[in-house]
């Protein structure tokens, strides 16, 4: 047990080193490029799913990168943006919706599939805003639409898993009216705490000092901390998704401390440099390349990656009111990029057995090739600069 924790260990290791360097190289984001690396070692026997340390670091990781995704939520910035904006975004994601439904009752897809071809995440995003600007137009729109439909995609994601965990419609029903509940309070607090913050602002330096101080800085990492693994608590006490109660408090961080800039560097530093690698080192490692060009996964592949990069295309026109074609095609393939999102229902699926082993392949192969094609035709999209 100790030999294989050292290969595990080394193995992790030299690609925390190597990914950024292959990512720079190959331009695309590290987690594709960590998905196959695992998935290489997996297949060489050096790296094993069964590891108990491997698994439980692996989702403390899937946790964290849940939280980040609630750090780039700001509730105060949606609540700022003219309502056309958001009114149409409402209406592309239920137009998207709509069609993942159609689509997915017309190829005969398994529930939890249909549940994946809406599925929405900014995490790849910011990747985006970085090459190609924030303030570009697209950019910004499609972070609205984006933030929205990361929280409605999150939200199904939780009735998914509750779901999943009952054998009666009356439990259903028990677990999702305590998940209204909780939701309910979540929003109480928030006009609480918008209100506290407004009459006394000097609140959120006392939580939150300013890091030249000696004494404040390390705070708002201890009170980022403290906030994520409190509302772990709170999600594991009431049998709801602990992935949920990680988001949550990412928005909450994102939302009224959002003044503390560094803050978001400092908890994605550590995120992505350390524990959220190893979750999609994971899944690599789940994945197993010897079943890639079994038939009943390229059947699943292909029908996800028409599903959902079609049903986005469709649903982009709406936004046509609010900006130009080519520009609404772009948000359509920076949206159609839900790696985090897709492995999240996936893995949560395979834990309950909702899903079987090649439509478990065939997600995680779609999201790889989702990531690959979207960065292409983005590349051929976005004009060139005189």
């Amino acid at each position: 047990m100790a030999d294989e924790n050292i290969e595990v260990i080394l193995a992790v290791s030299v690609i925390l080193v190597l990914s950024p360097h292959l990512s720079r190289l190959l331009r695309l984001p590290t987690a594709p490029i960590e998905i196959v690396l695992g998935s290489f070692l997996a297949l060489l026997g050096i790296v094993n799913i069964a590891n108990e340390n491997f698994f439980l670091i692996a989702h403390v990781g899937f946790l964290y990168l849940m939280f980040l995704a609630g750090l780039e939520v700001n509730l105060k910035s949606i609540f700022k943006m003219p309502q056309t904006y958001i009114f149409q975004s409402m209406y592309f994601l239920i137009i998207m919706w709509v069609l993942a439904v159609i689509f997915g009752i017309l190829t005969g897809l398994d529930a939890v599939l249909i549940i994946i071809l809406p599925l929405i995440s900014i995490g790849i995003l910011a990747t985006l805003s970085k090459e190609y600007g924030k303030n570009a137009p697209w950019i910004k729109i499609a972070f609205l639409v984006g933030t929205l439909g990361e929280v409605l995609s999150i939200i199904a994601l939780t009735v998914f898993e509750a779901s999943s965990t009952v054998d009666q419609v009356k439990d259903l029903f028990a677990k999702l009216a305590l998940l209204f509940i909780f939701l309910g309070v979540i929003w109480l607090l928030y006009i609480l705490f918008r209100t506290l913050f407004w009459w006394y602002p000097e609140f959120k330096t006392i939580l939150m000092p300013s890091s030249k101080n000696i004494d404040g800085r390390y705070q708002d990492l201890r009170l980022a901390m403290g906030i994520f693994f409190i509302m772990i608590s709170i999600m594991l006490k009431l049998h709801l998704e602990v992935a949920f109660g990680a988001f949550i408090a990412g928005v909450f961080i994102a939302t009224f401390f959002h003044h503390k800039k560094e803050l978001e560097e400092k908890m994605s530093s550590f995120g992505f440099g350390f524990l959220v690698p190893i979750f999609f080192i994971y899944v690599g490692a789940s994945f197993d390349l010897r079943h890639i060009f079994v038939n009943d996964v390229l059947i699943t592949t292909a029908l996800l990656l028409i599903g959902m990069f079609g049903i986005r295309i469709i649903a982009a026109f709406t936004l046509s009111f609010i900006t130009e074609k080519r520009q609404a095609l772009l948000i359509a393939f920076a949206l159609s990029m839900p790696l985090t999102l897709m492995i999240a229902v996936a893995t949560i699926a395979k834990e309950h057995e909702s899903i079987n082993q090649y439509d478990y392949y065939a997600v995680i192969f779609a999201s790889l090739l989702e990531v690959i094609i979207s960065m292409i035709i983005i590349k051929f999209l976005v004009k060139p600069k005189a």
